[in-house]
């Protein structure tokens, strides 16, 4: 058994289409189908963040790039 995991908006009349690929002609599947409404994601800027605040300044695509090493933590100081 696969379990396929879509996430489908509906059309102007409220209605939902899928189309699942499965590439075998004249098979027969027994399909269970499970709805259940996504709730809202609000946006960021309607929970305060400014605008473009999580927006990406850019990435390191090198594959070869590694983290230098962060180095020793100071030793804890001792309470009496």
């Amino acid at each position: 058994m696969n379990t396929i995991r879509l996430s489908k908006k509906t059309d102007k009349e409220g209605s939902l289409s899928l189309v699942i690929p499965l590439g075998k002609p004249d098979q027969e599947y027994d399909v269970v189908i499970v709805l259940e409404p996504r709730p809202a994601t609000p946006i960021p800027e309607e929970r305060g963040w400014p605008p473009g605040y999580f927006d990406l300044a850019g990435s390191i695509d090198d594959a070869t790039f590694m983290r230098p090493s962060q180095g020793e933590l100071p030793k804890p100081v001792e309470l009496d």
